[in-house]
C-alpha cells in the first residue's frame, strides 16, 4: 500500500478513535438526558390522555346535553303544539258562537223589523179607524145652522140632504128638485129647515110648471109661517102662478092682500109692477 493511502487510513481510524472518545466522555450526560426525555415523554402521554379523557367526559356531557336539549326542545314542541291545537279549538269555538250570535242576530233583526212593520200597519190601521169613527161622530153630531133669518140645529146628514136638494134646484132639475124636497120633508118632517123646504119646493114646482101645486105649497108656507123673511115672497110667487093659469082676478087679489101685508117688501114692489101687466 503506498505511503499516502497509509497516512489517509490512519488518520481515519484516529478520527474514528477520537470520536469513540468523546461519545464515550458524554455518555454519563446522554444517559441523563434520555431519562428527562422519558419523563417528559410520560408526562406528555399522560397529560395527553388526561386531555382525551377529558374530552371524552366532554363530548358525553355535550352529548347527554343535547339529548336533553332535544328532549326539552320536544316537550316544549309537544306543549305549543298541544296549545296551539287548544287555541285553534277555542277560536273555532269562538268563530262558530260569533256565527251562531249572528246568525240569531240576523233573526231577531228580522223579527223586529217584521214587529215594526205589524206595529206600523196597526198603527195605520188604528188611525183609520179613529178617523173612520171621527168622521161618523162628526156625520151624527148635530151642527148650528143659520138660513133664512132662522138659526137651529140639524143633523149633519140632515144638513146634507137640505144641500144637495138646493143643489139640483140651482141646477135647473125642478123635477129632481121638487122629489128631494118632498123626501126631505118626509124623512125629517120636524126638521129646522122644515118652512125653507117648503118654500124652495113651491119653487120648485113652479119651474116645472106645476102651478096648482105650486100655489097650494106657498099657501101653506105663509100661513105657517106669516113672519118668515120669504112670506112676501111667497104671495107674490103665488100671484105669478095664478098669472100662469090665467087667473088675473085671484091674481090681483093675492098682490093687494101682499101690499097690505108686506108694503115694504121688495116683493111688494115688484107686485105693484105686475098689476098693470094683469088682465082683469
Amino acid at each position: 500500500m503506498p505511503r499516502t493511502g497509509l497516512r489517509v487510513c490512519f488518520r481515519g481510524t484516529l478520527r474514528i478513535g477520537a470520536a469513540a472518545v468523546c461519545l464515550a466522555l458524554a455518555l454519563p450526560g446522554v444517559q441523563a438526558g434520555i431519562l428527562e426525555d422519558d419523563e417528559a415523554r410520560k408526562a406528555i402521554l399522560d397529560l395527553r390522555a388526561r386531555l382525551e379523557q377529558a374530552n371524552e367526559q366532554r363530548k358525553q356531557g355535550d352529548a347527554e346535553l343535547a339529548a336533553q336539549l332535544a328532549q326539552t326542545n320536544a316537550q316544549i314542541a309537544t306543549q305549543i303544539s298541544d296549545q296551539l291545537a287548544s287555541i285553534r279549538r277555542s277560536l273555532l269555538d269562538l268563530n262558530n258562537q260569533l256565527e251562531s250570535q249572528r246568525a240569531d242576530n240576523a233573526r231577531l233583526r228580522g223579527q223586529l223589523e217584521g214587529l215594526a212593520r205589524d206595529i206600523a200597519e196597526l198603527q195605520r190601521k188604528q188611525k183609520d179607524v179613529l178617523q173612520g169613527l171621527d168622521d161618523r161622530f162628526r156625520r151624527l153630531e148635530p151642527v148650528s145652522v143659520t138660513l133664512e133669518g132662522a138659526t137651529f140645529t140639524a143633523e149633519p146628514e140632515e144638513k146634507r140632504q137640505f144641500d144637495e136638494a138646493m143643489e139640483i134646484l140651482r141646477k135647473g132639475d125642478f123635477d129632481k128638485a121638487a122629489a128631494a124636497f118632498q123626501a126631505f120633508g118626509r124623512r125629517y118632517p120636524t126638521s129646522g129647515y122644515g118652512l125653507s123646504t117648503r118654500f124652495w119646493l113651491g119653487n120648485a114646482q113652479y119651474g116645472k110648471r106645476d102651478y096648482k101645486d105650486a100655489v097650494t105649497t106657498f099657501r101653506a108656507f105663509v100661513a105657517s109661517a106669516p113672519e118668515h123673511i120669504k112670506a112676501a115672497e111667497a104671495l107674490l110667487a103665488i100671484a105669478n102662478c095664478q098669472i100662469e093659469l090665467k087667473d088675473g082676478k085671484a091674481a090681483r087679489r093675492t098682490i093687494d092682500e101682499l101690499l097690505k101685508t108686506y108694503p115694504k117688501s121688495e116683493a111688494a114692489q115688484a107686485g105693484r109692477d105686475r098689476l098693470a101687466a094683469i088682465r082683469p
